[in-house]
């Protein structure tokens, strides 16, 4: 077991901070010790993760210094000791404090009492200062929760700086990448925490101030530190205009057309500076993740393996014949239903665009249309290729067989994605996506300039259920 060390000065409002950062990360199995003299600050610390945990900061949280244990009916259960008044070891498993540790999350107060202590937990160490209003903040445990809990406390740390310190801290559900997402609330404020990492933000930064000095709707930057992967960034709300479409279909078609009017419009840039040129030797590099990952997990025999070494030279060679006249544009990369807000004011708000790059004026058209996640009504399909075509003066003819073949490789290489994130990391959840995205490979596939690729794809085992039910059940976990 390594053990994840940081140390770190805080007041009282930091060491509360921390306690609400570090809440929504601790899940069923963790124990935390809380160790430090009488007045140190462990009881507010533990009131403080206890009541962002229950996301009910009115909650009553006694100390169980005559008690021993509190316990709380949160997902998963909470168990909160003081063992200060602890007579005799034996007694913590009378409380019941053993048998709930696997399943529960336990803050233990006077971990010493315990012989001996969990060897998994993560340790807390409250020391006071001179300074009456400062402690001295230790942290050491196991690689896993004690990364956690260091990050928490980087987020923490953050937080104080901006001016969020007192904030309710909630976590946002997340996507397919690493990054993660938290919404503040102080107030009758809100504001959305992003927390991943330098190589990540600095480009979100860059892309921000770059759509915004063009009037695209983007959420305003109200504090950054891209070195520690963190910025605070405007709420949009809950409002993508994937939810806005499901609780009112008619607003589909409405919807569709002012995004494919936003996109003609930043098609009508030169591309931002420094990005990655997505052309077709690059693209039929990224198709290569696909072959790696989906023909042999589908079960595809010696000749079927062959048949997807070729996808990507074949992808290239078209993409130089069919795509090569129109110049590139910004392409958001990520651009669809879910990363699409409709903001309280009733603008377009665009985020995730962190991935932004130079490439064909199609893509990101190809991206909202041929969603991976959901099926959109041929007719709304045709209207906003239409708008598209109108706004940009795109030759449809030209435009035509380059949509497709975007298409089929965004497509294969997002069931590339889709399968590793279950076989590599646990994540099978995305294979409900699959039969869709198939769908749409097929329909790309079926434009006549296409027919080498093609023939190349049918070779491959199809996603049927069975193929999707031998993927799951070789997920990791």
């Amino acid at each position: 077991m390594a053990a994840a060390l940081l140390n770190f000065t805080a007041d009282a409002e930091l060491l509360q901070g921390f306690a609400r950062a570090l809440a929504p990360d601790l899940r069923a199995g963790d124990t935390v010790l809380l160790d430090g003299p009488v007045g140190a600050g462990k009881s507010h610390f533990a009131r403080a993760l206890i009541r962002a945990r229950l996301q009910n900061p009115g909650e009553e949280v006694p100390s169980p210094t005559f008690t021993l244990v509190q316990t709380y009916d949160g997902q998963p259960p909470i168990w909160h000791a003081d063992l200060y008044r602890l007579t005799d070891a034996s007694e913590i498993d009378e409380l019941g404090l053993t048998d709930a540790l696997p399943d529960s999350i336990a803050l233990i107060e006077w971990p010493d009492r315990m012989n001996p202590p969990p060897p998994e937990a993560l340790r807390i160490d409250i020391l006071s200062l001179p300074d009456p209003d400062r402690r001295q903040v230790a942290l050491s445990g196991p690689d896993d929760l004690g990364r956690r809990a260091r990050r928490a406390a980087e987020r923490a740390v953050f937080l104080q700086r901006a001016g969020w310190t007192g904030a309710e801290i909630a976590a946002l559900a997340g996507d397919a990448s690493a990054r993660r997402y938290f919404r503040l609330r102080l107030g009758d404020r809100t504001a959305v925490l992003m927390d991943s990492d330098r190589a990540t933000v600095t480009p979100y930064l860059a892309m921000t101030n770059w759509l915004a000095a063009r009037d695209f709707t983007v959420p305003q930057i109200l504090s950054a530190d891209a070195g520690a992967g963190l910025a605070l960034i405007e709420d949009f709300g809950d409002a993508p205009i994937a939810r806005v479409i499901g609780d009112d279909p008619s607003q589909t078609a409405p919807l569709y057309d002012r995004v494919a009017g936003t996109l003609a419009r930043l098609a009508g840039y030169d591309p931002a500076p420094d990005l990655l040129v997505l052309d077709g030797p690059e693209m039929a590099r990224q198709l290569e993740l696909f072959a790696e990952w989906y023909p042999a997990a589908a079960g595809a025999d010696a000749e079927a393996m062959s048949a997807a070494r070729a996808i990507a030279p074949c992808f290239a060679a078209l993409h130089d014949r069919l795509c090569a006249d129109a110049a590139p544009v910004t392409g958001l990369r990520d651009c669809h239903a879910e990363n699409i807000f409709l903001t309280p004011d009733g603008r377009l708000g665009l985020i995730d665009f962190q991935d932004a790059v130079a490439v064909h004026p199609s893509y990101d058209l190809v991206s909202v249309l041929h969603d991976a996640r959901r099926a959109i009504p041929a007719e709304v399909e045709e209207a906003a290729i239409v708008r598209f075509l109108r706004d940009t003066g795109f030759d449809r003819a030209a435009f035509e067989p380059a949509f497709a073949l975007l298409g089929v490789q965004r497509n294969l290489r997002i069931l590339g994605i889709f399968t590793r994130l279950c076989l590599r990391d646990g994540k099978p959840r995305y294979l409900r996506f699959v039969p869709h995205l198939w769908s749409l490979i097929e329909r790309e596939l079926a434009h006549p300039a296409l027919a080498d690729l093609a023939a190349l794809v049918r070779r491959l085992p199809v996603p049927d259920q069975d193929v999707i039910e031998r993927i799951r059940l070789r997920c990791t976990r």
